[in-house]
């Protein structure tokens, strides 16, 4: 599964990054035959729009499994109580709040460190925003080798010592700050996402392994995609907050950094002991 998500990160910034460069969309546009009255971006919509088709026709395929825990009630305050019980209790449980803090940070932080590139790309290195688009992609590849390593390297029952790997991609995305070449700028984002990559794949599996304990996989999933949501929610706001304020892409760089050193350096300091007994 961590395979198929960091391929998808990947396809996504290469896609991404052609369907917004003018001279690719208006290629497609002439092999499809699209009319002239559609523009760049509506194509590229469309093109999303058939992907996001493609991926829910791919769900009905999946086959069904016997059933863990059927709801007890389909009543909507029922499954409201029932989410929150599932909220509270993975957030109450150390491990389960440890790699749900990580993840649900890891997921707004790569949102934003996407747009983040864009216009420091635009900046420093005076690229378009196709071209800063498809730099994004570095970042994926990063984190595609770094879940590798994580895989070859990291025990589950040790997971929560990789969280310092997030301190050292925040201060990776410090040293933006210092990049003026091309070259060292592909270079570091792909470092940022081995980083990435190096924590959220064990951070990940021991939030799956916890949640499957405390109150099976699907709710726990449920309640990983909605902090996950709020945590991009939240972090894009501060994002577009900061734009409309109309400070410095260095001052934004520097922002987001020391968010992420602190918080990881918070989480390691009241987590960094909690499987030192191998404990699951």
């Amino acid at each position: 599964m961590e395979g198929l998500t960091v391929a998808a990160i990947i396809l996504g910034a290469v896609i991404g990054g052609m369907l917004v460069t003018s001279s690719t969309a208006h290629t497609i546009m002439h092999a499809m035959h699209v009319p002239a009255m559609v523009s760049p971006p509506e194509l590229a919509i469309f093109i999303v729009f058939l992907i996001y088709l493609l991926a829910a026709l791919f769900n009905l395929y999946i086959p069904l499994v016997a059933i863990e825990h059927k709801p007890l009630s389909r009543s909507p305050l029922f499954l409201l109580r029932d989410f929150w019980h599932c909220f509270t209790l993975l957030w109450k449980d150390p491990l389960g709040q440890v790699s749900l803090a990580v993840t649900t940070l890891f997921w707004g932080a790569g949102a934003t460190l996407r747009l983040l590139v864009l216009a420091w790309a635009a900046v420093v290195l005076h690229y378009d925003i196709g071209t800063a688009a498809k730099l994004t992609a570095w970042v994926a590849v990063g984190i595609a080798i770094g879940s590798i390593l994580a895989a070859r390297f990291v025990k589950l029952e040790h997971a929560v010592k990789v969280i310092p790997m997030g301190i050292g991609m925040g201060v990776l995305v410090l040293a933006m700050m210092l990049v003026k070449s091309p070259l060292v700028a592909i270079l570091l984002l792909i470092g940022i996402g081995i980083m990435a990559g190096f924590f959220v794949v064990p951070m990940n599996a021991l939030l799956q392994h916890r949640g499957h304990l405390l109150m099976g996989a699907g709710r726990s999933i449920a309640v990983q995609n909605f902090n996950e949501n709020i945590s991009i929610f939240l972090m894009l706001a501060l994002y577009a907050l900061m734009v409309k304020l109309d400070w410095s892409i260095y001052i934004i760089i520097f922002v987001f950094g020391m968010l992420l050193i602190s918080t990881m350096s918070w989480l390691y300091r009241k987590h960094g002991h909690d499987q030192d007994d191998g404990h699951l």
